[in-house]
């Protein structure tokens, strides 16, 4: 079976972890401060805050910011922008915050937030937008940088797939309040884990306190927390990921630009692109199944019997999913979120793969998607 993820942890990565292990200093302790002013100096930043997953990086940053009622103690009746295509942590963690997200559309070119839609989303109830670096291509960070800082409102990047990304100069996690993955299958992997970044020492000095109980100094509650500590075999781990994540996300380049030539005339798809100016992380290396729903599954369906593993990344778009249908979303009317939920496939892209892997991933897509099948 050639794997969708492939998770790649090399002798000197394991040798790292053991050292952890053996140092008897297993909760958050100086891998994990090492790890957080390496992975600052690399974004770009001044700070960065480690947390044990991606999910929580986004949680902390909302609280970090005073955003929602789980920051003020009583019904803040905060809104959050966010795009209707992601996972669902994307909006979970609003609502975890005590806010509410305002779901706005996406653009087909790239699946990410459709900035000319944000501005009429803005009410007297909005904090903050967040913008989802999905797939691994940075969204257009500085276009919503510039409308936050017109409305006084919070940007947030939830650069989950992005590690290692940029557009115009910029890194993923440099413009906004970066929150980082590092879960199994991510480009830099710590199993899981995760990261804030941020220019503002407020932010990460309160950072640092929600994800310890609320605590600044040991024992000494201050205000409502959570244990969102990373380990120290966890950050001994991302060190070293770090190390190796610019080689890495270039083999991801290599496969993806392979791909796109392999797949090219294929006038059945549409394959990803990259927007002028981007360095994409390919995260994922997501097509698009112009016949829609039954036709993405059919082929789905025919890689696997191939043995080649696909995913959907997402089936529905987050304001369908039933949580948010009860909570009153479900009649929301996003057309381009809903359309490409029925399109879109990711195949393997990542580092392990052959150059043969490429060829059988491109044949069988090719073939499957033949006038005559």
């Amino acid at each position: 079976m050639i794997k969708l993820a492939h998770p790649i942890v090399e002798e000197d990565e394991q040798q790292a972890v053991l050292e952890a292990l053996r140092s008897g200093q297993l909760a958050q302790g100086p891998r994990v401060a090492a790890f957080e002013r390496a992975f600052a100096e690399y974004v770009g930043v001044p700070h960065a805050v480690a947390v044990n997953s991606g999910t929580a990086a986004l949680h902390t940053a909302l609280l970090a910011h005073d955003i929602g009622s789980m920051s003020s103690g009583g019904d803040a009746g905060d809104e959050v922008i966010v795009p209707a295509f992601s996972f669902a942590a994307t909006a979970n963690t609003v609502l975890q915050a005590g806010a509410r997200p305002a779901f706005v559309d996406i653009r087909d070119r790239d699946f990410n937030i459709d900035t000319e839609s944000l501005a009429s989303a803005i009410t007297p109830r909005t904090r903050a937008i967040v913008g989802v670096h999905l797939y691994g291509q940075v969204c257009d960070a500085p276009t919503i940088r510039a409308l936050c800082d017109k409305y006084g409102l919070i940007f947030v990047e939830d650069a989950a797939q992005a590690v290692g990304g940029s557009l115009r100069g910029h890194n993923a996690g440099s413009i906004g309040t970066g929150c980082f993955s590092f879960y199994a299958t991510k480009n830099l992997t710590t199993g899981e884990g995760g990261m804030i970044t941020t220019n503002d020492a407020v932010v990460a000095e309160r950072a640092r306190a929600i994800r310890s109980q609320g605590e600044r100094t040991r024992y000494v509650t201050e205000e409502l927390g959570w244990n969102y500590r990373m380990t120290e075999p966890a950050a001994a781990l991302g060190l070293a990921q770090l190390a190796k994540l610019d080689a890495r996300n270039r083999r991801r380049r290599e496969n993806a630009a392979r791909l796109n030539e392999l797949l090219a005339g294929n006038d059945r798809i549409v394959t990803p692109n990259e927007t002028p100016g981007q360095v994409h992380a390919w995260h994922q290396y997501t097509i698009r199944v112009k016949a829609g729903r039954e036709a993405r599954d059919r082929l789905q369906s025919a890689l696997h019997d191939r043995g080649i593993e696909s995913v959907v990344f997402y089936p529905a778009p987050i304001h369908q999913q039933p949580l948010y249908r009860r909570l009153g979303y479900g009649d929301l009317e996003l057309p381009v979120a809903t359309r490409l939920a029925e399109e879109v496939l990711s195949l393997p892209i990542h580092p392990a793969l052959s150059g043969n892997d490429l060829l059988a991933v491109a044949d069988a897509v090719n073939s499957v998607t033949a006038p005559n099948n």
